[in-house]
C-alpha cells in the first residue's frame, strides 16, 4: 500500500496534474500528527501534505494571525505561485516559532519535506543534529537541477558547510547593500555614492558627513563589524585544512592573524575611529538607537531592511507601521552597492543566502525535489525578485523584475542590487565549520578594550576561539 502510494505521489510531482478522484478520497482519511508547542496553539501536519518549514529569514515572521501562524508573507512572495505551479499537491507551510520550533517537530516525530534555512551557520547548529541533511548531489542531478546556472558564490558557500557534498540548493539572497540618506547628502551638497565606490572614497565621505548643524549631529557611516567579518568580502576563510572533512574539535585549525585578515580588519577600524561616528547599530539609518530619526548618512544593510524602510507593509512587523511612517519623513532612501577594496573591483560580500534542504527522511522526497527544482526556475526566481529579494538565478528577466511587486520601491533606483559579484569562499576542503565568536574582534577588543586590529585578532585567535571550541565540545556540540 505504501509503495503504491509513493509511486502515485512521484507521478503526481512529475506531471503536475490535478488530484485524481481516488487521491481526494485518500486525503479525507489522511493521518495527521499534532505538534504541541509552548504557545498551546493547534498545529498539525498530515501525511497527504508536502510540508515546508522556514527559519531565520525575518520577513517571513512579519505578519502573525490569531493562532500565531505566520504564512502570509511566504504566500505572497512565492507560496501562492508555488501552489499554482503544483495544483495537485497539498502544500503546508510554517515559519519557525509561529507557532512551532525545531524541537517541537522533533518531539512530535515530524520531518519536513523541505526546510528553508541559512546554510552558512545553521547546518551544524540545527539541521545536522536533527538528521535533516544529507548529500543531495545525486538527488540534484536526478531532479535535473543545474547548479551551474545559479549564483556561484551561494553554491560554494552551501558546499563549504556540507562535509564534502552539498546539503541544499540556494534559492535567494538577502543581499547587503549600501543605503544612503539623500536628504543629508543634499543638505551638505555632497554627491551620492555610486556602485564601484572604494572604501577609501567611502571613508572620505564618512568623515565629511560626520558633522554638526546647529543642535543636530549627523553620523557619516555604519557597517556592522560582525557581518563585515562573517561575510568576508575578500573571501578569507578562518579554517585551515586538516586530514578529514569532519575533524575532531581538537584537530580544528583556525588562522585569522595573517596579513590578509589584518589588512581587512584595519580597513573597517578606521571608520570606527572617526570621532563622533561611534558604532551603535546599522538600524540607526532610519532611527535605531538614535534619539532622532534620519541622522545617519550611510549604512550597510540587507535588502529586507530596504523594503521595510521604504514602507512596504508586507515587510514591517505588525504594530510598527505608524512609527516607521513617522521615521521615513526624515529619510530619502538611496541605494548603492557595497564599497569595494580597489578601483575597478566588483567584489561584494559573500552571499547572505537561504537554501532549500530536503531531509533524507522527508515523507515526500521525490515530490519535494521537484518543488526545489521549480523554486530555482526562471518563473519562481522572477517572482522572488519581483518582491524585492535578490534571486540566485540572474537572467535578464529576473534582474529587470526586481521590486516590481513592491509599490514602495517604485521611486527608488535599485539598479545597484544586482551590481557586482559575491565573494566566493575557497579552500574549504577538509575543514569543519564552527560558529566562531568573531564578534569579539571588534565589539569586544576594539570597541570596549581599545585594542588595535592586530591585538584584537591575536587575542581572539589565541584565547577566545579555543575557549569557545572547548566549551562547545564539552557541552556535546560541534558547532
Amino acid at each position: 500500500m505504501h509503495k503504491v502510494r509513493g509511486i502515485a505521489l512521484l507521478a503526481l510531482a512529475l506531471s503536475l496534474t490535478t488530484v485524481p478522484a481516488q487521491a481526494s478520497v485518500a486525503a479525507e482519511t489522511a493521518a495527521c500528527k499534532d505538534v504541541p508547542n509552548k504557545y498551546n496553539q493547534p498545529f498539525q501536519v498530515c501525511d497527504d501534505e508536502l510540508f515546508i518549514f522556514a527559519a531565520n529569514y525575518k520577513p517571513f515572521e512579519s505578519t502573525v494571525d490569531e493562532q500565531r501562524q505566520g504564512t502570509r508573507v511566504f504566500d505572497e512572495i512565492i507560496g501562492n505561485r508555488l501552489r499554482a505551479a503544483f495544483p495537485g499537491v497539498k502544500i503546508k507551510y510554517a515559519t519557525w516559532d509561529l507557532p512551532i520550533r525545531y524541537e517541537d517537530l522533533k518531539n512530535a516525530g515530524v520531518t519536513p519535506d523541505i526546510v528553508i534555512e541559512d546554510p552558512k551557520s545553521r547546518i551544524d547548529r540545527d539541521l545536522e543534529p536533527l538528521g535533516w541533511v544529507g548529500d543531495m548531489t545525486a538527488d540534484i542531478e536526478r531532479a535535473g537541477i543545474d547548479l551551474s546556472t545559479l549564483n556561484k558564490a551561494a553554491v560554494e558557500l552551501t558546499k563549504s558547510r556540507s562535509d564534502g557534498g552539498i546539503y541544499g540548493v540556494p534559492i535567494f539572497i538577502d543581499e547587503h547593500v549600501l543605503l544612503y540618506n539623500k536628504k543629508i547628502f543634499d543638505k551638505f551638497r555632497v554627491k551620492y555614492p555610486k556602485p564601484g565606490m572604494t572604501y577609501d572614497d567611502a571613508y572620505k565621505l564618512a568623515k565629511k558627513l560626520t558633522r554638526d548643524d546647529g543642535l543636530d549631529h549627523y553620523k557619516g557611516y555604519m557597517q556592522h563589524p560582525d557581518q563585515y567579518l562573517e561575510f568576508n568580502q575578500l573571501g578569507l576563510y578562518p579554517f585551515q585544512p586538516t586530514t578529514s572533512e569532519e575533524p575532531e574539535p581538537e584537530e580544528v585549525k583556525v588562522d585569522i592573524t595573517g596579513e590578509g585578515w589584518r589588512e581587512y580588519t584595519e580597513n573597517l577600524y578606521r571608520f570606527l575611529m572617526i570621532p563622533r561616528n561611534g558604532f551603535t547599530t546599522v538600524t540607526d539609518f532610519l532611527k535605531g538607537d538614535m534619539s532622532r530619526p534620519g541622522h545617519l548618512a550611510m549604512a550597510v544593510e540587507t535588502l529586507s531592511r530596504l523594503t521595510m524602510y521604504a514602507g512596504s507593509e508586507l515587510f514591517i512587523e505588525d504594530g510598527d507601521e505608524d512609527s516607521f511612517a513617522q521615521y521615513r519623513e526624515s529619510v530619502d532612501i538611496g541605494v548603492s552597492a557595497l564599497p569595494v577594496f580597489e578601483r575597478g573591483s566588483k567584489t561584494i560580500y559573500q552571499p547572505n543566502t537561504r537554501a532549500a534542504f530536503v531531509p533524507p527522511a522527508a515523507p515526500h522526497r521525490e515530490q519535494a525535489l521537484q518543488v526545489v527544482k521549480w523554486l530555482v526556475s526562471e518563473e519562481a526566481q522572477t517572482e522572488i525578485s519581483r518582491h524585492g529579494i535578490k534571486a540566485v538565478l540572474q537572467t535578464d528577466e529576473v534582474v529587470e523584475s526586481f521590486g516590481k511587486a513592491i509599490p514602495e520601491l517604485a521611486g527608488i533606483d535599485t539598479s545597484a542590487v544586482y551590481w557586482g559579484e559575491n565573494a566566493t569562499i575557497g579552500d574549504y576542503e577538509n575543514t569543519e565549520f564552527w560558529d566562531l565568536p568573531l564578534w569579539t574582534v571588534f565589539r569586544q577588543h576594539v570597541l570596549r578594550d581599545g585594542m588595535t586590529p592586530e591585538q584584537s585578532l591575536t587575542v581572539s585567535q589565541q584565547e577566545d576561539i579555543p575557549a569557545y571550541i572547548k566549551a562547545q565540545a564539552d557541552a556535546g556540540k560541534d558547532w
